[in-house]
């Protein structure tokens, strides 16, 4: 097809995967301890655990918005080419990215008349976001025109699900998302928050049950509710370092719903920053979000 399909790091996409579906990352930035990171660069395996453990340790980690050079150059390495593009971007409730890159489409229009640039707000975030762009890369794949594509992601966009918990209340603090007492009393008591990407891309918080173990069992339980033609779907997992809960989920929702095609990613530093060590976030699609 005569079309690339670009998103951000913040996709969390497997590397696998990339290459499979030949997808153009734009890769975010985070400053750990005063020096810059690329949160993806082609090719390599990051060793994002080192991140993580370096979280643990208290070590404050901030994070940057794309920025215009990065999108310009993915974009122009495609419309030099002679190809479209079709960009998918990480949910504008969340972050300039998705603002920036549009407007550097917008701004490629100019010199590249004859081209088509798309771009789409997910509204999604992390492997939901990845989702997205996973199924678009699918229907690329098989023939599907870029205008055909781009439709179905904006009609589909608002059935991905996201349902996420977290294990460190003080992360989702600094993030201004909770009170101190409500993240002092809540670790002190086990709470453990559920929380939801909604209908505007903004993540929320629905629910609170106490203990790790029936956090993540109620991640599952939500999904047993709204959750279509589940024995069909391709479900994504993220974590940030915890690996056996995520596996926890995995026997969950394939025991549960019959699902046999399950894909675990990390969380990248870039929203790991936000959500801290002990993240762990369910992606699928279903009849709401």
């Amino acid at each position: 097809m005569n079309y690339e399909i670009v998103t951000d790091s913040s996709a969390n996409l497997t590397e696998e995967l990339i290459e499979e579906y030949r997808i153009h990352i734009i890769s975010l930035f985070f400053i750990l301890d005063g020096k810059e990171y690329s949160s993806y660069i082609k090719g390599e395996k990051t060793d994002i655990g080192k991140f993580y453990h370096m979280m643990r340790d208290g070590k404050a980690m901030t994070t940057s918005t794309v920025n215009m050079s990065a999108c310009e150059e993915v974009f122009e390495s495609i419309l030099s080419n002679g190809k479209d593009v079709l960009y998918l971007g990480f949910s504008s409730a969340l972050s300039g990215t998705y603002n920036t890159a549009s407007i550097m489409g917008e701004k490629l229009k100019e010199k590249y008349p004859d081209r088509k640039i798309y771009s789409v707000d997910t509204l999604a975030a992390s492997m939901g976001e990845g989702l997205l762009v996973y199924y678009a890369a699918k229907q690329r794949k098989e023939g599907k025109t870029i205008d055909e594509v781009k439709d179905w992601v904006l009609q589909n966009r608002l059935n991905l699900c996201h349902w996420f918990t977290v294990d460190d209340l003080f992360f989702l603090k600094r993030g201004g998302r909770i009170s101190a007492t409500t993240a002092i009393v809540g670790t002190a008591l086990s709470i453990k928050p559920i929380l939801h990407v909604d209908d505007e891309g903004k993540l929320v918080p629905v629910g609170k049950v106490r203990g790790r173990k029936n956090s993540l069992n109620e991640l599952v339980k939500e999904m047993q509710k709204t959750c279509i033609r589940s024995q069909e779907q391709t479900v994504f997992i993220s974590h940030g370092d915890c690996i056996e809960d995520a596996e926890y989920v995995k026997e969950l929702v394939q025991s549960k719903l019959n699902i046999k095609d399950v894909v675990i990613n990390y969380v990248d530093p870039v929203i790991g920053a936000h959500s801290g060590p002990g993240t762990v976030a369910l992606f699928y699609i279903g009849t709401n979000r």
